[in-house]
């Protein structure tokens, strides 16, 4: 008996009982972006594996370990986008987006791909919404960032989850003093070192870190700190951030270890974090990466944004009980309809009551059914209200009107006055 077919481990579907939390989601946030002045940009999933080993770093985890890469039928090596920011980079140089220095806020959205162990939260396949910023070099921008995700968090009920940590990782000059530093003190207790952080020694030795083993985090106490190597002008840019963040009422912390996994990093770097879900408590993260445009072939051009990751948004607002209860309502009015005539007679009139009511969301009954069937369904689709047409009703031109969630007596309404009654009463509802 051949094999069911089914999803690819760490790749999920998302269900129609899941998808109305996903829609309430990423709209709250297109708004929200739309009155920052952000505009939607939308890049290919797949792109030339050279971009990302490029931008990203040979020597990371992610090009190193986690990539989908294959050569396609010309013997071009190409790859499943595992972050946003490359791609988005390459959108602006080919499309000349910054060309004279012009500022750009910029947004995308969706799946990005990493091979990596599936966990709750975790996922092989995983979305994310994400901002870019370029041609604008002041904290001014860094703090905006960090300022509309807060505002997010207060619009969705999940401020108080959440914990802002910051830090500076320089300019790539004083980030080299640095690396030299922290590569002659961990040289020096190398026996203390998890086997991980022995590798990351060689290739990437600000990742040893981030590392979660117990014995190098005790040896990293000792390390030498980051803030001790900024240059003047990345300490000022750090302290008009910190700043900023105070004038807003924004609360953070400093933490020293904080270098994200990427290469293209400096100056400010962020990660928004909770303890509201296990091992995976970053929920968005980002920084600036003044040095990625001309790395990438472009001239000179500053650059700061982040990513949230969706999936785990979700999954914080299922764990704080922060679900909207409408949005679980997908339908307002289940019209019930019984014979040939009445069914004409429903299309009809339920065509006009969304001409004069766009927002309604009216769900006429198919494939018949007796009474008791129809409004069997009626209740699963969890409406409001029902609406009964039948030749008693036709003949008199009214509809019945039943509540079916509270308080209320079934009533007669004629045709015409049917649009002003269910504007009250979904609003009331």
């Amino acid at each position: 008996m051949s094999k069911s077919l089914q999803a690819i481990r760490g790749m999920n579907d998302i269900l129609p009982e899941q998808t109305p939390l996903w829609r309430y989601f990423e709209g709250t946030v297109a708004r929200l972006l739309d009155n920052y002045g952000y505009k939607q940009i939308r890049m290919p999933i797949v792109e030339f594996t050279e971009l990302f080993k490029r931008s990203i770093g040979e020597v990371t985890d992610i090009v190193e370990k986690e990539m989908y890469t294959f050569e396609d039928r010309n013997g071009d090596s190409l790859t499943l986008r595992p972050e946003g920011t490359a791609a988005c980079v390459r959108a602006v140089l080919e499309h000349g987006l910054t060309g004279g220095g012009q500022p750009q806020k910029l947004w995308y959205i969706g799946p990005m791909f990493r091979h990596e162990r599936p966990q709750k939260g975790r996922y092989r396949q995983f979305h994310q919404i994400g901002l870019e910023v370029f041609n604008l070099d002041g904290p001014d921008i860094d703090a905006e960032l960090i300022v509309l995700t807060w505002r997010l968090w207060g619009m969705l009920g999940i401020r108080d989850a959440v914990k802002l940590e910051l830090n500076s990782l320089g300019t790539s000059e004083s980030r080299g003093r640095y690396r030299e530093a922290l590569v002659e003190f961990l040289s020096g207790h190398l026996d203390k070192l998890d086997e991980d952080s022995q590798r990351r020694l060689k290739t990437n030795p600000l990742r040893v870190l981030d590392t979660k083993n117990a014995e190098t985090q005790a040896v990293l106490v000792d390390a030498p700190k980051m803030a001790d190597y900024l240059d003047d002008e990345s300490r000022i840019h750090f302290e008009g951030l910190k700043a900023r963040l105070d004038a807003a009422g924004i609360p953070y912390v400093i933490n020293p270890k904080l270098v994200r996994g990427l290469d293209y990093y400096s100056k400010t770097v962020f990660e928004w974090v909770t303890d509201k879900l296990g091992a995976q408590g970053t929920v968005c993260a980002g920084g600036r990466y003044d040095g990625l445009v001309e790395q990438m072939g472009g001239k000179p051009t500053t650059g700061v944004g982040f990513a949230m990751g969706i999936e785990r948004l979700i999954l914080l607002l299922e764990t704080l009980e922060q679900v909207p209860e409408e949005i679980s309502r997908q339908v307002d009015v289940y019209f019930c309809v019984f014979g040939e005539a009445a069914e004409l007679a429903a299309l009809a009139l339920s065509e006009k009551l969304r001409d004069q009511l766009p927002n309604l969301r009216l769900q006429v009954n198919a494939g018949a059914g007796s009474f008791k069937s129809q409004f069997k369904k009626a209740d699963k689709s969890g409406a409001l209200y029902a609406l009964i047409l039948g030749d008693d009703e036709l003949a008199q031109q009214v509809v019945s009107f039943k509540p079916l969630r509270g308080q209320g007596e079934q009533q007669s309404i004629a045709f015409d006055a049917l649009a002003a009654h269910l504007a009250t009463c979904i609003v009331q509802g």
